[in-house]
């Protein structure tokens, strides 16, 4: 059922455009039948796919969860190779207003970042004083990477001028008890293990290119830990 993809993989840039118009038009045709048969491929892919998904449905089974993963990355493949085939005769061609590609909008809950582009105010043609007429907005989904950082919690002792006794507020509870992780941080460790399947010597080699030295046995730890959690206390 599953074919194999790696053609996919040998996608490189056009060659040179001929420069006579029969050659120019082989070309076009040629392009034309490989990106219909990459369509023609992605749509069996997406049927296989959705057949796989309602097998899966409601039972358990690694087979078939390879199977569908499977179908995922060559579907991947596929779509992205079929891009990077159209992209440059795309990129090439002039605007119309007809083309414009209609999008979804970006969800309203996302903080925006503006950042405006202002020319001279001194016209490059007569040397005129420029006055505001309007502006034109576009909008671009942007990521902000997450970060490490760290928490210090402060508490402050306080003395009394008249019996000298000592108060202090009481220490912040942490998931694992005199441990180092956050309740932010070992749900993302979590979280990247069980449910993105990223195991934790990758998280561990991720997180050492951010700076921080988290060793596999460490997380380790911390996974074992965290698995006490949810269990109810019994006194």
């Amino acid at each position: 059922m599953l074919r194999a993809c790696a053609y996919t993989h040998a996608v490189h840039a056009p060659p040179n455009l001929p420069d006579d118009v029969e050659n120019l038009k082989q070309l076009i045709l040629e392009q034309r039948t490989l990106l219909l048969s990459r369509q023609i491929e992605i749509d069996k892919l997406k049927v296989q796919l959705a057949r796989l998904r309602r097998l899966h449905f409601g039972r358990s089974s690694e087979q078939l969860a390879h199977s569908i993963a499977q179908l995922e990355l060559s579907l991947e493949e596929l779509e992205t190779s079929e891009t990077m085939l159209s992209y440059p005769a795309r990129s090439r061609a002039p605007a119309e207003s007809s083309q414009v590609p209609v999008r979804r909008a970006l969800p309203k809950h996302l903080p925006r970042e503006e950042i405006v582009h202002t020319p001279s105010c001194i016209c490059a043609q007569c040397g005129g004083e420029l006055r505001r007429l309007g502006e034109e907005v576009s909008e671009i989904l942007e990521r902000v990477p997450a970060q490490f950082k760290v928490v210090r919690h402060v508490r402050v002792k306080l003395s009394c001028a008249r019996c000298q006794s000592i108060v202090q507020a009481p220490a912040s509870a942490r998931p694992i008890e005199r441990g180092l992780p956050g309740p932010g941080l070992l749900a993302y460790v979590l979280i990247s293990k069980y449910a993105y399947h990223l195991p934790l010597y990758r998280q561990s080699q991720i997180y050492a290119r951010e700076g921080v030295d988290l060793d596999r046995s460490t997380l380790a730890d911390w996974v074992g830990a965290a698995s006490a959690l949810p269990s109810p206390s019994i006194g």
